[in-house]
């Protein structure tokens, strides 16, 4: 059944673009053909100097109000800046390589309980027809265990990656958005504990989907790889860390 247009756009989306546009302009007419109604504005960050061509002749029914930052800045800043320009209830963090078939931002904000804090679809992996396992707390015996034969899933993640994230801009605001002291992994496992930890819900649309395209840098690049490591450092030497996984023993 079709879920009626909110009477205005409930929904500002961040996307950051690192040299990236060519991947952007799809996702920019996916979500022009299939959630336009729901859409407010884009926020379009343009973390380092790239030609606009590939936007070039391109109208959208939704606004799209572009940074391009001085200076490189992590993910956690980028998003961060871009919700000081959101005036809208929902906020979007989504990567420039997500894809999709259909509105799921309808549905989502439909079915969010007055609770929830940040809201997800399933997002498929390329080349998968099964969408990505729920994630249990990030933590050394998890990354080593995950992929092994017997790993229990949990019924309900305990994070989710930062490729598509519907915050409450509320609850977004109340907890002052992404720590920054991450550059660009570890946030957002950071965010959903201390969403959690500030008493919101993280809810999953489980019967909605996105396609994921990955570019997967980190397996490619000694810097990527740096960044991935010392980041997860810093989650495993956290408070939120050590409360989130505290809470999640005693309430799963």
């Amino acid at each position: 059944m079709a879920i009626p247009a909110t009477t205005s756009p409930a929904v500002t989306i961040s996307i950051v673009s690192h040299g990236q546009l060519e991947l952007v302009r799809p996702l920019l007419d996916q979500i022009d053909r299939f959630s336009r109604e729901q859409v407010a504005k884009v926020v379009l960050t343009l973390n380092i100097p790239e030609s606009d061509a590939p936007l070039a002749g391109a109208a959208w029914g939704f606004a799209l109000e572009r940074i391009e930052n001085a200076q490189p800045k992590g993910f956690g800043a980028n998003h961060n800046q871009a919700f000081e320009r959101c005036a809208t209830p929902w906020f979007l963090v989504l990567n420039p390589d997500i894809r999709f078939d259909a509105d799921v931002l309808a549905p989502l904000v439909a079915l969010a309980a007055p609770d929830a804090g940040l809201l997800t679809p399933r997002i498929l992996e390329s080349g998968r027809s099964e969408p990505e396992q729920h994630r249990n707390v990030l933590s050394p015996l998890e990354i080593l265990t995950r992929r092994k034969p017997g790993y229990v899933r949990p019924d309900t993640p305990a994070w989710i990656p930062g490729l598509f994230m519907l915050f409450r801009s509320e609850a977004y605001a109340r907890i002052r958005g992404f720590d920054e002291r991450y550059f660009m992994y570890g946030e957002d496992f950071d965010i959903c504990a201390r969403l959690a930890l500030a008493g919101w819900q993280l809810q999953v649309g489980e019967q909605l989907r996105a396609r994921h395209d990955a570019q997967r840098a980190s397996h490619r690049s000694m810097k990527y790889l740096y960044w991935h490591a010392s980041s997860l450092l810093k989650v495993w030497t956290s408070g939120a860390f050590w409360r989130y996984r505290r809470l999640r023993q005693k309430t799963h």
